[in-house]
């Protein structure tokens, strides 16, 4: 263009493609530093949950004064598994029945996960099936599983991946199924107007709008049902399938093995933390990278 002194001038406009790169790389730089906020977050929470399970273990013992023969402290834990003549095949074996017991955990986690998202997208869709099921299943949940237990195994098999999937999942399905449900119905009104506008159906507005908007629901539900998985596995193995941790410590209270009790407990709640925590940093990265860690449901 040409300015009032008769001078060609040249104006550069910053293109819309530039715009688009530069919040691109505003958008990753809080992403990074958030993942990097929330694992620094995990790995001191890790080590205050340590801490504090640590000084709890040791003042029960003290407090109580349970008998060193049938109550086991840190460090006769830590002999058992690291500086024993036996160390190496204490924790070969308590591997083996740890990666069995892990397994059915994962699927129980599946199986009850995919079923509570399954079921909230359903209530979300009818307000009918909402009305009808709920109350069964709020009424199922006030049953105690392991007077459930018997029955399942009758139908399922005694011992089959069966009756693992449906004791795990019923461990982890209500709460995930709770918490995915108020998730759903916590869409913003707004937008799910807008798609309503442009003709889009009720499976379009919770496909588009809910489930996306559900991602902090949906963490928080993981995050309960991790641990709840590996108690599910653990119930199914000491009455259905009778391997791994949740048989291993029945056996071991009857032959009296208490070393090997406390080690099998002290694994499974460290492996439980640890999963938590994964899950924790992971959620954090997803949110961040969608600009949700502010939605994010604790």
């Amino acid at each position: 263009m040409v300015d009032r002194k008769g001078e060609l001038t040249v104006t550069t406009l910053e293109t819309p493609a530039r715009s688009t790169a530069d919040l691109g790389k505003q958008i990753r730089r809080q992403a990074l530093r958030a993942l990097g906020r929330a694992v620094g977050r995990s790995v001191l929470v890790a080590l205050a949950t340590f801490a504090i399970v640590l000084v709890l273990w040791l003042g029960v013992l003290t407090v109580f004064n349970i008998s060193p023969f049938i109550a086991k402290g840190p460090l006769d834990v830590w002999a058992f598994l690291f500086t024993v003549d036996d160390a190496a095949e204490n924790r070969t074996v308590l591997a083996d029945k740890l990666a069995i017991t892990l397994r059915h955990a994962f699927t129980g986690f599946v199986v009850g996960l995919v079923v509570a998202i399954a079921g909230a997208i359903l209530f979300r869709l009818s307000k009918g099936a909402e009305s009808a099921l709920m109350p069964v299943a709020m009424l199922l949940r006030s049953v105690p599983l392991i007077a459930l237990a018997p029955v399942i195994i009758l139908i399922f098999g005694f011992g089959s991946e069966a009756s693992v999937a449906v004791i795990g999942g019923i461990v982890v399905l209500f709460p995930a199924l709770v918490t995915m449900v108020f998730g759903l119905k916590a869409a913003s009104p707004q937008m799910l107007d807008v798609v309503a506008v442009y003709g889009g159906s009720t499976f379009t507005a919770v496909r588009k709008v809910a489930l996306p908007g559900a991602l902090p629901s949906l963490f928080a539900a993981i995050r309960v049902s991790v641990p709840g998985a590996i108690t599910g596995a653990l119930l199914a193995e000491m009455l259905s399938t009778g391997d791994g941790i949740g048989f291993s410590a029945l056996q071991n209270v009857a032959q009296v093995k208490f070393n090997d009790l406390w080690a099998s407990v002290v694994a499974v709640t460290m492996i439980s933390l640890a999963l938590y925590l994964v899950v924790q940093v992971v959620e954090t990265a997803v949110l961040a990278r969608m600009g949700m860690v502010g939605d994010r449901k604790n």
